[in-house]
């Protein structure tokens, strides 16, 4: 009995899945994204499913219910995995370790009974069709429900009941991510004989229970399925258990291996825990309903968009027979320059009085539907990066006022901007892959084009702006803070903004005055002014010349301020002596380098060249509108230690107090 006299552990540390650093980053981003997408995915699902009367059938209900206990899951144990890697706190309290065991399996026992239940669906659907609405009526499902409900909370309570009964004396270091049984019972001070037994019988009972279902379930749906003559029949009856199999394999295989064992510590533990309590959540959304059709339609219905593919190019063949031929070549994106101007010489200026038009046609960046999922899987996961980033870095400066110095200040503006400017282009991209729509309307194009120069120009300027605000700093220390005063920052801000305006209208004020009547297809995945010349019904050689001088007259003010600024600033650092006082004096510009360097390529690339169609283009594009506003957050400051300790003052004393004890 002497171990009752030892001091009661009262947190845990949790020692994560790697100690290397690098590593820890790798799994950091890799969970980040993951998790996003297994909120995006299930939330979207969930609201669909609710909103729509069209899905309020058993089958939809219980998968409402999978997303809701797929996002509860998760959510146990990656945002405390996120928010210690943030902090650079690897600790959890004695409560709120015990508050994760008994969820994670409240949440893991319901879901092990809901797919038993769902298969019972399943069974119901094939062998009793005439019948089903009667057996699955909504009285029947939402008590189904309950049932798991109430053998999810059976089942928490006793995996958690007896872990509380165990003595912990130390050590207190888990070598896990989160607190689960098997971790815990080894830290323990005396024989968990009785814990372990009870921890097998726990999860055997619930395992039996929903095997015995799922195979009672299956004989009789198999049975009922081989006895359809027609091999269409049989497939689309099959068809209807595909993703309950899929996902019941994804879910009990890595479980069972898990919990129906001793509590053995094996380094494979780890990532196969990653699988059931990350991977699974994150696909089952995919596998169950996004390339569902029913589920696609309720999504569009939801998104208050209608599938509407009216192409004006068919309006002027039709009006135009003799261009009939041109026409329909037109339709299929193939309209060049060359056939253009055919067209001009043929009818001479008679295009001008055909009628205006009314949409545009993005095409996207591929006709390859497999590289479309792709993209839109790549662009999701930097989007959402981009927002978490970007709005972590703008709130933890404005709440904390020890970073409220014009280097912060700058850096925060610089987040707006890059948020904003990824907000042009991408949501749009986004739902129109969801939608399976590419139309875009006249006034929402031309939009498209104002604001992209709008956030862009004044991007542009900003970066020149910092650059000087570094001169000041590293040429001028004593006196920068009189210099770059409050007064002054808000004034050269405006200044930024008042060019990021005028830009933005001197790039889209050429695109209004030229005639659009066809063809309306845009080669890329948003609305710009050298596509959008391309389809114009006249000579494009004065609003091209504008699109240049605008460009580059921004450019080259902002090459000369930064050219100057960093003459100034290295020639003061090579004055410095010490190698340390040179190093610390240029690492205040090092990011700031990589950030020009990484926006202004692809812009000069892009803009400052005659408007020709080059494939690479659309990449480009890709660069510096989405991946460069989502690099800028982890080159500024995600690394910085004043802005971590800041985030730790912000997030780690209130919003995680229960599962984080920092002292």
């Amino acid at each position: 009995m002497a171990f009752r006299n030892e001091t009661r552990v009262t947190h845990f540390i949790l020692h994560g899945l790697s100690s290397n650093p690098d590593l820890q980053i790798i799994f950091f981003v890799l969970f980040l994204v993951m998790y996003m997408f297994t909120v995006a995915g299930n939330l979207l699902i969930m609201i669909t499913i609710y909103v729509d009367s069209h899905l309020h059938s058993p089958m939809y209900i219980f998968l409402s219910h999978l997303s809701f206990l797929d996002l509860s899951f998760s959510t146990v144990t990656v945002p405390n995995f996120l928010v210690n890697f943030i902090l650079r706190r690897k600790t959890i309290s004695f409560n709120g370790c015990l508050a994760q065991v008994f969820f994670l399996h409240f949440f893991g026992g319901t879901e092990c009974l809901h797919l038993t239940l769902m298969s019972y669906d399943r069974y119901v659907a094939i062998c009793n069709p005439l019948r089903y609405t009667t057996i699955m009526n909504k009285r029947v499902c939402l008590l189904l429900i309950f049932c798991t409900l109430v053998g999810g909370l059976m089942h928490g309570c006793g995996q958690v009941f007896p872990v509380i009964l165990l003595p912990f004396c130390g050590p207190n270091e888990i070598n896990h991510f989160f607190c689960d049984t098997h971790p815990l019972s080894v830290l323990a001070c005396s024989r968990t004989f009785i814990s372990e037994t009870a921890d097998v019988i726990n999860s055997g009972t619930i395992s039996f229970l929903s095997f015995t279902v799922l195979f009672v379930s299956y004989i009789h749906i198999i049975s009922t399925i081989l006895k359809i003559r027609s091999s269409e029949g049989k497939l689309k009856a099959f068809s209807t258990c595909a993703s309950h199999l899929v996902v019941v394999t994804l879910f009990f295989g890595p479980l069972l291996f898990i919990y129906m064992r001793p509590p053995v510590t094996f380094a494979a533990d780890k990532l196969i825990s990653v699988f059931f309590a990350l991977v699974t959540p994150l696909l089952n959304p995919f596998i169950y309903t996004l390339r569902n059709e029913e589920v696609k339609k309720a999504m569009k219905r939801l998104g208050g968009r209608k599938e509407e593919y009216n192409s004006t190019c068919g309006t002027f063949a039709a009006e135009n027979k003799s261009l009939q031929g041109l026409d329909s070549v037109a339709m299929f994106g193939s309209w060049t320059t060359a056939s253009r101007k055919k067209v001009d010489e043929v009818q001479g200026m008679a295009v001008k009085n055909e009628t205006g038009v009314s949409q545009f046609i993005l095409l996207g960046l591929s006709n390859n539907p497999d590289l479309q999922i792709i993209y839109f899987t790549l662009i999701l996961a930097m989007y959402l990066l981009t927002v978490a980033g970007n709005l972590l870095i703008m709130i933890t400066i404005y709440v904390d006022s020890n970073l409220h110095s014009p280097m912060y200040f700058f850096l925060s503006h610089l987040s707006f901007l890059d948020l904003s400017l990824s907000n042009v282009t991408v949501p749009n991209f986004l739902l129109n892959f969801l939608l399976q729509s590419k139309i875009i309307s006249y006034k929402g194009c031309i939009a498209q084009v104002f604001f992209l120069h709008f956030f862009g120009g004044t991007e542009i300027l900003h970066l020149t702006l910092m650059a000087y605000d570094r001169y000041v700093a590293i040429c001028n220390p004593l006196r920068y803070t009189t210099i770059m005063n409050k007064q002054v920052c808000f004034l050269l801000i405006a200044c930024t903004l008042v060019g990021g305006l005028m830009h933005g209208f001197g790039q889209v004020f050429p695109v209004i005055q030229m005639p659009f009547c066809g063809p309306n297809e845009i080669d890329h995945f948003f609305c710009d002014t050298h596509p959008l010349s391309v389809l114009a019904c006249s000579r494009t050689f004065i609003s091209e010349t504008a699109d240049m001088i605008n460009s580059g007259t921004i450019s080259l003010f902002s090459f000369s301020v930064l050219f100057v600024s960093y003459v100034h600033i290295i020639s003061t650092i090579l004055k410095i002596r010490s190698t340390e006082g040179k190093l610390k004096a240029f690492s205040t510009c090092a990011s700031h380098l990589v950030v020009v360097t990484l926006f202004f390529g692809p812009l000069l690339f892009t803009y400052m060249r005659p408007p020709l169609t080059f494939a690479v283009d659309k990449l480009v594009s890709v660069f510096f509108a989405i991946v460069t506003p989502l690099l800028n957050p982890f080159i500024y400051t995600l690394r910085n230690e004043k802005v971590k300790k800041s985030m730790k003052k912000l997030i780690g004393k209130k919003v995680f107090s229960l599962h984080i004890n920092i002292n």
